[in-house]
Protein backbone atom coordinates (compact mmCIF):
# COMPACT_ATOMS: atom_id res chain seq x y z
CA UNK A 1 0.00 0.00 0.00
CA UNK A 2 2.71 2.45 0.97
CA UNK A 3 4.64 2.07 -2.18
CA UNK A 4 1.50 2.25 -4.18
CA UNK A 5 1.27 5.68 -2.68
CA UNK A 6 4.61 6.59 -2.53
CA UNK A 7 4.66 6.21 -6.49
CA UNK A 8 1.57 8.52 -7.08
CA UNK A 9 2.84 10.99 -4.82
CA UNK A 10 5.40 10.97 -7.47
CA UNK A 11 3.97 11.16 -10.08
CA UNK A 12 2.03 13.59 -8.67
CA UNK A 13 -1.53 12.29 -9.06
CA UNK A 14 -2.60 10.80 -5.83
CA UNK A 15 -5.94 12.72 -5.35
CA UNK A 16 -8.55 12.20 -2.66
CA UNK A 17 -10.84 10.07 -4.76
CA UNK A 18 -7.77 7.91 -6.14
CA UNK A 19 -6.77 7.34 -2.19
CA UNK A 20 -9.93 6.55 -1.03
CA UNK A 21 -10.52 4.06 -4.37
CA UNK A 22 -7.57 2.22 -3.23
CA UNK A 23 -8.15 1.89 0.25
CA UNK A 24 -11.18 0.76 0.07
CA UNK A 25 -10.23 -1.95 -2.58
CA UNK A 26 -7.25 -3.04 -0.56
CA UNK A 27 -9.09 -2.90 2.59
CA UNK A 28 -5.59 -2.21 4.70
CA UNK A 29 -4.36 1.19 5.94
CA UNK A 30 -1.66 3.15 5.18
CA UNK A 31 1.32 3.51 7.99
CA UNK A 32 2.94 6.53 6.94
CA UNK A 33 3.73 9.57 8.82
CA UNK A 34 7.32 12.02 8.95
CA UNK A 35 8.49 12.90 12.13
CA UNK A 36 7.41 15.71 14.25
CA UNK A 37 8.65 19.46 12.99
CA UNK A 38 10.03 21.72 15.39
CA UNK A 39 7.22 24.73 14.22
CA UNK A 40 4.54 23.70 16.33
CA UNK A 41 4.12 20.00 15.87
CA UNK A 42 6.33 18.17 18.56
CA UNK A 43 3.92 15.37 20.55
CA UNK A 44 4.33 17.49 23.64
CA UNK A 45 1.27 18.94 25.48
CA UNK A 46 0.51 21.63 23.60
CA UNK A 47 0.56 24.89 25.41
CA UNK A 48 -1.82 26.78 22.74
CA UNK A 49 -4.40 24.63 21.81
CA UNK A 50 -6.24 25.97 19.07
CA UNK A 51 -9.98 27.01 20.35
CA UNK A 52 -10.92 29.78 17.65
CA UNK A 53 -14.19 28.78 16.50
CA UNK A 54 -13.56 30.99 13.55
CA UNK A 55 -11.34 31.82 10.85
CA UNK A 56 -10.61 35.09 8.56
CA UNK A 57 -10.28 33.58 4.89
CA UNK A 58 -8.28 36.04 2.81
CA UNK A 59 -9.06 38.47 5.55
CA UNK A 60 -12.78 38.99 4.28
CA UNK A 61 -14.42 35.72 4.55
CA UNK A 62 -15.29 34.72 8.47
CA UNK A 63 -16.16 31.04 8.58
CA UNK A 64 -16.61 28.52 11.20
CA UNK A 65 -13.73 26.65 10.71
CA UNK A 66 -15.85 23.24 10.44
CA UNK A 67 -16.78 22.91 6.84
CA UNK A 68 -18.42 20.20 4.45
CA UNK A 69 -16.78 18.87 1.61
CA UNK A 70 -19.60 18.19 -1.40
CA UNK A 71 -17.92 15.19 -2.75
CA UNK A 72 -19.69 12.04 -1.22
CA UNK A 73 -23.05 14.13 -2.54
CA UNK A 74 -22.07 12.19 -5.73
CA UNK A 75 -22.57 8.72 -7.41
CA UNK A 76 -20.14 5.79 -6.64
CA UNK A 77 -17.06 6.34 -7.14
CA UNK A 78 -17.55 9.59 -7.45
CA UNK A 79 -19.23 9.70 -10.96
CA UNK A 80 -22.84 10.37 -11.89
CA UNK A 81 -25.64 11.54 -9.50
CA UNK A 82 -25.89 9.87 -6.26
CA UNK A 83 -28.82 7.29 -6.09
CA UNK A 84 -30.83 9.48 -4.02
CA UNK A 85 -31.03 12.83 -5.32
CA UNK A 86 -33.36 14.04 -2.53
CA UNK A 87 -31.01 12.76 -0.23
CA UNK A 88 -28.09 14.89 -1.07
CA UNK A 89 -30.19 17.92 -1.45
CA UNK A 90 -31.04 17.40 2.36
CA UNK A 91 -27.82 16.71 3.39
CA UNK A 92 -26.84 20.38 1.30
CA UNK A 93 -29.79 21.99 3.27
CA UNK A 94 -28.75 20.42 6.47
CA UNK A 95 -25.33 21.36 6.73
CA UNK A 96 -25.87 25.20 5.68
CA UNK A 97 -28.96 24.44 8.43
CA UNK A 98 -25.94 23.43 11.07
CA UNK A 99 -24.34 26.52 10.79
CA UNK A 100 -21.78 25.34 8.14
CA UNK A 101 -20.81 28.71 5.96
CA UNK A 102 -17.59 26.84 3.87
CA UNK A 103 -18.70 24.29 1.23
CA UNK A 104 -15.58 22.65 -0.69
CA UNK A 105 -16.26 21.38 -4.08
CA UNK A 106 -14.35 20.81 -7.82
CA UNK A 107 -16.26 20.64 -10.97
CA UNK A 108 -14.39 17.08 -11.16
CA UNK A 109 -16.67 15.78 -8.81
CA UNK A 110 -19.43 13.78 -10.75
CA UNK A 111 -18.11 15.50 -13.12
CA UNK A 112 -20.18 18.43 -12.70
CA UNK A 113 -22.80 16.89 -10.28
CA UNK A 114 -21.46 18.26 -6.94
CA UNK A 115 -21.50 21.74 -8.64
CA UNK A 116 -25.26 21.37 -9.59
CA UNK A 117 -26.89 19.79 -6.79
CA UNK A 118 -25.21 22.85 -4.35
CA UNK A 119 -26.78 25.00 -6.63
CA UNK A 120 -30.51 23.33 -6.54
CA UNK A 121 -29.81 22.93 -2.79
CA UNK A 122 -28.90 26.08 -1.74
CA UNK A 123 -29.57 29.13 -4.09
CA UNK A 124 -30.02 31.31 -4.03
CA UNK A 125 -27.20 31.28 -1.37
CA UNK A 126 -27.43 32.54 2.28
CA UNK A 127 -25.54 35.59 3.07
CA UNK A 128 -21.83 34.79 4.28
CA UNK A 129 -21.71 31.38 2.64
CA UNK A 130 -18.41 30.44 1.09
CA UNK A 131 -18.57 28.44 -1.87
CA UNK A 132 -14.82 26.98 -2.97
CA UNK A 133 -14.65 24.74 -5.78
CA UNK A 134 -11.25 23.69 -7.78
CA UNK A 135 -10.43 22.99 -11.22
CA UNK A 136 -7.18 21.20 -12.75
CA UNK A 137 -8.43 17.32 -12.88
CA UNK A 138 -10.69 16.00 -15.61
CA UNK A 139 -12.64 12.77 -15.43
CA UNK A 140 -12.30 10.48 -18.84
CA UNK A 141 -14.02 8.36 -17.26
CA UNK A 142 -15.07 6.41 -14.03
CA UNK A 143 -11.81 5.93 -11.66
CA UNK A 144 -10.05 8.28 -13.48
CA UNK A 145 -8.17 11.60 -12.83
CA UNK A 146 -6.11 13.30 -15.06
CA UNK A 147 -4.69 16.33 -14.72
CA UNK A 148 -5.33 19.47 -16.79
CA UNK A 149 -4.23 22.56 -16.12
CA UNK A 150 -2.95 24.60 -18.94
CA UNK A 151 -4.87 27.82 -19.62
CA UNK A 152 -6.91 27.08 -21.95
CA UNK A 153 -8.91 24.47 -20.01
CA UNK A 154 -8.34 26.49 -16.54
CA UNK A 155 -10.31 29.18 -18.20
CA UNK A 156 -12.97 26.79 -19.53
CA UNK A 157 -13.03 25.21 -16.03
CA UNK A 158 -13.97 28.16 -14.50
CA UNK A 159 -16.52 29.42 -16.73
CA UNK A 160 -18.02 25.96 -16.29
CA UNK A 161 -18.48 26.37 -12.44
CA UNK A 162 -19.72 29.82 -12.63
CA UNK A 163 -22.78 28.48 -14.83
CA UNK A 164 -23.53 25.67 -12.52
CA UNK A 165 -22.88 27.38 -9.59
CA UNK A 166 -25.16 30.78 -10.85
CA UNK A 167 -22.09 32.83 -9.53
CA UNK A 168 -20.71 35.62 -11.08
CA UNK A 169 -17.41 35.46 -9.00
CA UNK A 170 -16.13 32.43 -6.98
CA UNK A 171 -15.28 33.06 -3.56
CA UNK A 172 -12.41 30.64 -3.57
CA UNK A 173 -10.93 29.10 -6.21
CA UNK A 174 -8.64 26.43 -6.03
CA UNK A 175 -6.24 24.50 -8.39
CA UNK A 176 -6.90 20.75 -7.73
CA UNK A 177 -3.27 19.22 -8.39
CA UNK A 178 -0.17 20.50 -9.88
CA UNK A 179 0.11 19.66 -13.42
CA UNK A 180 3.41 17.98 -14.13
CA UNK A 181 2.86 18.82 -18.03
CA UNK A 182 2.61 22.84 -17.20
CA UNK A 183 4.83 25.09 -15.35
CA UNK A 184 3.14 25.45 -11.96
CA UNK A 185 3.65 29.69 -12.63
CA UNK A 186 1.65 29.18 -15.69
CA UNK A 187 -1.52 27.84 -14.35
CA UNK A 188 -1.51 30.44 -11.45
CA UNK A 189 -0.70 32.86 -13.51
CA UNK A 190 -4.02 32.10 -15.33
CA UNK A 191 -6.14 32.23 -11.76
CA UNK A 192 -4.17 35.59 -11.26
CA UNK A 193 -5.76 36.63 -14.90
CA UNK A 194 -9.40 35.60 -13.90
CA UNK A 195 -8.75 37.10 -10.63
CA UNK A 196 -7.67 40.27 -12.41
CA UNK A 197 -11.11 40.15 -14.24
CA UNK A 198 -13.55 40.03 -11.51
CA UNK A 199 -14.31 36.11 -11.78
CA UNK A 200 -12.03 34.93 -8.66
CA UNK A 201 -12.54 36.52 -5.43
CA UNK A 202 -9.25 34.29 -3.52
CA UNK A 203 -6.83 31.90 -5.31
CA UNK A 204 -6.49 28.47 -3.35
CA UNK A 205 -3.73 25.45 -4.01
CA UNK A 206 -4.33 21.66 -3.41
CA UNK A 207 -1.77 18.91 -3.52
CA UNK A 208 0.69 21.11 -3.19
CA UNK A 209 4.11 21.59 -0.90
CA UNK A 210 6.03 24.25 0.80
CA UNK A 211 8.35 25.03 -2.32
CA UNK A 212 5.18 25.26 -5.21
CA UNK A 213 3.52 27.48 -2.19
CA UNK A 214 6.34 29.71 -2.73
CA UNK A 215 6.58 29.97 -6.09
CA UNK A 216 2.77 30.58 -6.58
CA UNK A 217 2.83 33.43 -4.03
CA UNK A 218 5.13 35.28 -6.64
CA UNK A 219 2.78 34.96 -9.04
CA UNK A 220 -0.53 35.99 -6.79
CA UNK A 221 -1.62 35.83 -3.35
CA UNK A 222 -3.26 32.66 -1.96
CA UNK A 223 -4.99 32.18 0.58
CA UNK A 224 -6.03 28.70 1.47
CA UNK A 225 -3.99 25.10 1.17
CA UNK A 226 -6.17 21.88 1.13
CA UNK A 227 -3.69 18.92 1.22
CA UNK A 228 -4.54 15.52 2.30
CA UNK A 229 -4.21 15.48 6.41
CA UNK A 230 -5.39 13.63 9.24
CA UNK A 231 -4.44 12.10 12.85
CA UNK A 232 -3.10 9.19 10.85
CA UNK A 233 -1.71 10.95 7.94
CA UNK A 234 0.69 13.72 8.29
CA UNK A 235 3.28 13.81 5.44
CA UNK A 236 1.72 17.56 5.24
CA UNK A 237 2.63 18.59 8.61
CA UNK A 238 5.69 21.13 6.90
CA UNK A 239 2.73 22.62 4.76
CA UNK A 240 0.45 22.92 8.07
CA UNK A 241 2.98 24.67 9.58
CA UNK A 242 3.79 26.64 6.97
CA UNK A 243 0.09 28.06 6.71
CA UNK A 244 0.24 28.66 10.20
CA UNK A 245 3.33 30.91 10.24
CA UNK A 246 1.88 33.01 7.37
CA UNK A 247 -1.96 32.56 8.56
CA UNK A 248 -3.36 30.64 5.54
CA UNK A 249 -6.56 28.67 5.85
CA UNK A 250 -5.46 24.76 5.80
CA UNK A 251 -8.04 22.32 4.39
CA UNK A 252 -7.25 18.82 5.53
CA UNK A 253 -9.27 16.54 2.75
CA UNK A 254 -9.82 13.17 4.48
CA UNK A 255 -9.92 14.49 7.80
CA UNK A 256 -11.77 11.46 9.64
CA UNK A 257 -10.01 8.41 7.84
CA UNK A 258 -12.59 5.79 9.17
CA UNK A 259 -13.01 4.16 12.60
CA UNK A 260 -13.65 0.29 11.72
CA UNK A 261 -11.96 -2.49 13.58
CA UNK A 262 -10.83 0.24 16.52
CA UNK A 263 -9.66 -1.66 19.90
CA UNK A 264 -11.63 -0.82 22.64
CA UNK A 265 -7.98 0.20 24.61
CA UNK A 266 -6.82 2.48 21.65
CA UNK A 267 -6.51 6.47 23.04
CA UNK A 268 -9.42 7.36 20.34
CA UNK A 269 -11.88 4.80 21.34
CA UNK A 270 -11.16 6.06 25.34
CA UNK A 271 -11.70 9.17 24.17
CA UNK A 272 -14.61 8.74 22.80
CA UNK A 273 -16.20 6.61 25.23
CA UNK A 274 -15.29 9.36 27.78
CA UNK A 275 -16.98 12.14 26.19
CA UNK A 276 -19.86 9.86 24.99
CA UNK A 277 -19.16 10.83 21.21
CA UNK A 278 -17.78 8.50 18.69
CA UNK A 279 -14.38 8.15 17.08
CA UNK A 280 -15.20 10.59 13.88
CA UNK A 281 -15.68 12.87 16.40
CA UNK A 282 -12.93 12.94 18.29
CA UNK A 283 -10.33 12.89 14.92
CA UNK A 284 -12.11 15.98 13.91
CA UNK A 285 -12.13 17.68 17.41
CA UNK A 286 -8.57 16.72 17.60
CA UNK A 287 -7.58 18.70 13.93
CA UNK A 288 -9.62 21.83 14.86
CA UNK A 289 -7.55 21.93 18.44
CA UNK A 290 -4.43 21.07 16.55
CA UNK A 291 -3.74 24.16 14.45
CA UNK A 292 -5.89 27.68 14.61
CA UNK A 293 -5.89 27.59 10.74
CA UNK A 294 -7.29 24.24 10.39
CA UNK A 295 -10.57 23.55 8.22
CA UNK A 296 -11.67 20.50 8.35
CA UNK A 297 -14.49 19.55 5.69
CA UNK A 298 -15.38 15.77 6.29
CA UNK A 299 -18.22 14.69 3.82
CA UNK A 300 -20.66 12.49 3.72
CA UNK A 301 -23.86 11.65 2.39
CA UNK A 302 -25.99 10.73 5.72
CA UNK A 303 -28.09 13.52 7.60
CA UNK A 304 -26.91 10.94 10.66
CA UNK A 305 -23.07 11.59 9.80
CA UNK A 306 -23.45 15.17 9.02
CA UNK A 307 -24.96 15.75 12.55
CA UNK A 308 -22.43 13.99 14.21
CA UNK A 309 -19.60 15.45 12.44
CA UNK A 310 -21.15 19.16 13.17
CA UNK A 311 -21.33 18.49 16.22
CA UNK A 312 -17.35 17.73 16.96
CA UNK A 313 -16.70 21.46 16.73
CA UNK A 314 -18.18 21.76 20.62
CA UNK A 315 -16.37 18.99 21.03
CA UNK A 316 -13.20 19.38 23.31
CA UNK A 317 -10.23 17.21 24.23
CA UNK A 318 -8.18 17.76 26.97
CA UNK A 319 -4.52 18.43 26.77
CA UNK A 320 -3.59 15.01 27.94
CA UNK A 321 -5.76 13.36 25.78
CA UNK A 322 -4.71 15.29 22.54
CA UNK A 323 -1.00 14.55 23.29
CA UNK A 324 -2.44 10.62 23.52
CA UNK A 325 -3.46 10.92 20.39
CA UNK A 326 -1.40 12.35 18.79
CA UNK A 327 1.22 10.04 19.40
CA UNK A 328 -0.96 7.74 16.70
CA UNK A 329 1.16 8.78 13.67
CA UNK A 330 1.95 5.67 11.63
CA UNK A 331 -0.65 3.47 13.76
CA UNK A 332 -3.47 1.69 11.08
CA UNK A 333 -7.09 3.26 13.04
CA UNK A 334 -9.33 2.63 9.52
CA UNK A 335 -10.33 -0.10 7.78
CA UNK A 336 -14.09 1.45 6.45
CA UNK A 337 -14.93 4.82 5.02
CA UNK A 338 -18.17 6.52 5.32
Amino acid sequence: MREQLAAADRARSVTRRKFLRISMASGVALLAGKPDLSCGADATIPSNMATNPTFSLGGDFTVNRLGFGAMRVTGQGIWGWPPDRENALKVLKRAVDLGVNLIDTADSYGPDTSELLIAEALYPYPKGLVIATKGGLTRPGPGRWVPNCRPEHLKQALEGSLKRLRLERIDLYQLHTVDPKVPLEESVGTLKQMQDGGKIRHIGLSNVDTKEIDRARKIAPVVSVQNRYNIEDRKSEDVLVYCEKEKLGFLPWFPIGGGGGLKPKDPLNIAAKEHGVSVFQVALAWLLQRSPVMLPIPGTSSLAHLEENVAAAKLKLTPEEWKTIDALRGWSFFRGLR
